[in-house]
C-alpha cells in the first residue's frame, strides 16, 4: 500500500437541532448546549457557548421568525425554520446557527439605556472569532469559535433503545399510521393500567 493512500480520519464531534423560529427556541437552544457539551466532556465552555448560541438564535428569530408572542401553529412556514449546530474540530468548539434570510447581521453600538442590540457585542467579546457564511442551500450561517483547553471526547455509546413491543392483534382501526400507532399504544397502556389495579 502506498503511504499516500493512507487516510487518517480527523476527529469530529457534531450535534445539530432544527427549531421553529419562535421566541421559545432560545430556551431550547440553551438546553441543547447544556446537554451536549457535558457529554463531550467540555465543561469549561458551557456558559460561553450557551450565551453565544442563545444570542445567535435570537438574531435568527428576529430575522426570520414569528416574533409575535401569540403566534399560531398555522402561521409556521418553511422560512420559519432555523438550525443549530455544535461542532468540535481541531481544538475549537464552533456554535453555528442557520436561517433562511440572506441579510448579514450588523453589530450595533447601543447606548446605555437601550434594551436590545447587544447580542453581537456579547458574541464578539466571548468568542475567539465569529463570522457569516452562505451555504449552497441558501440563507446564512452565523458562527462563533471558542478555543478548547483540552481535547473533547466522543460520548459513550448509549445503551440500545428497546422498542415497545405490542401484542399481536393490537391495532387501531382508524386514522393515519401515526394516529394508529398512538391509539394502539394508548389501548395497551389502558389494559396494563387496568390489570395492575386488579
Amino acid at each position: 500500500m502506498n503511504p499516500a493512500d493512507i487516510v487518517t480520519p480527523i476527529p469530529l464531534l457534531a450535534a445539530s437541532l432544527r427549531l421553529t423560529a419562535v421566541p421559545t427556541a432560545v430556551g431550547v437552544s440553551r438546553m441543547f448546549v447544556r446537554h451536549t457539551l457535558p457529554r463531550w466532556n467540555i465543561p469549561e465552555q458551557i456558559e460561553n457557548a450557551t450565551l453565544i448560541t442563545s444570542e445567535l438564535v435570537t438574531n435568527a428569530i428576529t430575522a426570520s421568525g414569528l416574533t409575535d408572542p401569540d403566534w399560531e401553529s398555522w402561521q409556521i412556514k418553511a422560512e420559519h425554520v432555523i438550525a443549530i449546530q455544535l461542532r468540535v474540530f481541531d481544538g475549537s468548539l464552533y456554535a453555528e446557527v442557520w436561517d433562511r434570510t440572506p441579510e448579514t447581521p450588523v453589530r450595533q453600538n447601543p447606548d446605555f439605556n437601550a434594551t436590545s442590540g447587544r447580542g453581537l457585542l456579547l458574541v464578539e467579546s466571548l468568542a475567539e472569532r465569529w463570522g457569516v457564511y452562505r451555504p449552497h442551500i441558501g440563507g446564512k450561517v452565523v458562527w462563533a469559535e471558542l478555543p478548547l483547553g483540552s481535547a473533547a471526547e466522543p460520548p459513550p455509546f448509549d445503551p440500545p433503545h428497546t422498542p415497545l413491543l405490542l401484542p399481536k392483534g393490537t391495532r387501531a382501526k382508524w386514522g393515519p399510521v401515526e394516529l394508529q400507532a398512538r391509539q394502539a399504544l394508548l389501548d395497551r397502556l389502558m389494559v396494563t393500567t387496568l390489570d395492575r389495579r386488579r
